[in-house]
């Protein structure tokens, strides 16, 4: 059973910062490129940063300098701290794991942290 778990999401004022954490449940998570999402009222869901299993990164351009994405394999988490934090940040985010074995392409999807952030 695959689970990820989303925290970290709360109200900040703008310029603030919050960190939001993924807990990952299963034997997957090394192998697995990690992702931060986000969807704002009636827009489509977004890729924030992902993450490889090499460690690589990558970034919206809304988001380069000041959102940084990194996981820690030990503990099957991955993070995503956000400073400078703006308005149009506001939404909930989520957490995705892909991986592909054996042909077979797996993805999951967390439930979901809201973010607001006050101006």
């Amino acid at each position: 059973q695959v689970q990820l778990v989303e925290s970290g999401g709360g109200l900040v004022q703008a310029g603030g910062s919050l960190r939001l954490s993924c807990a990952a449940s299963g034997s997957f998570f090394s192998i697995s490129s990690m992702g931060w999402y986000r969807q704002a009222p009636g827009k489509q869901r977004e890729l924030v940063a992902g993450i490889a299993s090499s460690g690589s990164t990558n970034y919206a351009d809304s988001v380069k300098g000041r959102f940084t994405i990194s996981r820690d394999n030990a503990k099957n988490t991955v993070y995503l701290q956000m400073n400078s934090l703006k308005p149009e940040d506001t939404a909930v985010y989520y957490c995705n794991a892909y991986w592909v074995v054996a042909g077979i392409t797996y993805n999951h999807w967390g439930q979901g942290t809201q973010v607001t952030v006050s101006s």
